[in-house]
């Protein structure tokens, strides 16, 4: 499950889920929710991401700003995601898979461009039988 939440100038982004990798994509289901309908972007097309980091919190940054990129350079939407996170000497690495199509103006009605994600509220944590990742996205 995915919601977003208030924030003064930009847009909050949270991601529930009963482990840690589903939260992670939530989290980016949401963010691609800010720009596009995502129940209109068809899962054709699959691209492979991987991100590092020291910490949780900078990894689901490195892993929501990865996709801004790659959808920006290919000029896709992306709809399902799939992310694997491993903890490996002290260091965490998500190991992700994004599914979505070309652009098409016509099908997809652009609502509003997200620029990056921050490090606003940012937020990565166990949440009663379950995970909670958020932040906030730079619209």
């Amino acid at each position: 499950m995915f919601e977003l939440f208030e924030h003064k100038a930009d847009i909050g982004v949270r991601g529930y889920g009963s482990t840690l990798a589903e939260a992670f994509e939530e989290c980016a289901k949401a963010m691609f929710s800010v720009m596009v309908n995502i129940f209109n972007v068809r899962a054709k097309e699959e691209i492979l991401v991987e991100v590092k980091a020291t910490n949780l919190e900078e990894l689901l940054v490195e892993w929501l700003n990865v996709l801004l990129s790659e959808a920006s350079l290919r000029e896709m939407f992306f709809s399902e995601f799939e992310v694997e996170i491993a903890n490996e000497n002290k260091q965490f690495r998500l190991f992700g898979k994004a599914r979505g199509e070309k652009i098409d103006k016509k099908r997809h009605s652009i609502d509003v461009e997200v620029k990056g994600a921050t490090y606003s509220q940012l937020k990565v944590e166990r949440k009663n039988n379950g995970f909670l990742a958020q932040c906030v996205v730079d619209v």
